[in-house]
């Protein structure tokens, strides 16, 4: 979908108008597909059709606008992990739904592949390490809200009681980001599905030792 604005006619000398949610979609859009630092205000405003000016009198700075695109990302797909997990009645359940979830999303061709969260800001400069500490606390939380729905698992008797709740978290929280990153070079929703399949099978089942 081209989210640049078609451009309009205004007077000579007056200064161009631009609607910020359609430069904020267009933001999102480019530092979704090629992160923080790939991404240039030059780009940017190239984009937008604005000048830097203009892009810094209304976000104040390219992390500005940075965080600001983050803050719509999650807004439209940050909550699901959590919503999956309140709705699903089984935490295996829960964990596979969020998986099959992934694989769709990730691939979805209406928006850039992959997650913008998973991916985002992974390696930034000195100047802009406050990005990466926020990157990694939400990549966190996604991972504390599995091990948290793992740890209810165990006093429900639906997993063993020596399971280590932490390290199984972190796994699916591995998988999840490794699939966005095979999003990102290309990777169909149904070879995601099969990898989604395939990493359930480490799920301990109930009846096993502990």
């Amino acid at each position: 979908m081209n989210l640049i604005p078609p451009s309009t006619k205004r007077s000579a000398g007056r200064p161009r108008a631009f609607d910020r949610n359609v430069a904020l979609e267009i933001a999102l859009d480019m530092f979704w597909r090629r992160g923080f630092e790939a991404t240039s205000t030059t780009d940017l405003t190239a984009a937008m059709g604005i000048s830097q000016p203009s892009l810094y009198a209304a976000f104040g700075s390219k992390e500005g606008l940075y965080r600001e695109a983050v803050e719509l990302y999650l807004l439209r797909y940050g909550t699901r992990v959590q919503q999956l997990i309140d709705t699903k009645g089984s935490a295996r359940e829960a964990v596979a739904a969020i998986l099959a979830n992934a694989a769709h999303q990730y691939t979805d061709s209406s928006h850039a592949p992959g997650c913008m969260i998973a991916s985002g800001a992974l390696q930034v400069g000195p100047a802009h390490t406050d990005l990466l500490t926020q990157m990694v606390e939400l990549r966190q939380a996604a991972q504390a809200a599995i091990k948290l729905r793992l740890d209810r698992a165990i006093n429900e008797g639906e997993l063993p009681k020596r399971t280590d709740t932490s390290s199984l978290a972190a796994y699916f929280a591995m998988v999840i980001q490794g699939m966005s990153v095979q999003a990102h070079d290309g990777a169909t929703s149904v070879s995601l599905k099969r990898i989604a399949k395939l990493a359930m099978e480490v799920w301990p089942e109930a009846n096993s030792s502990d």
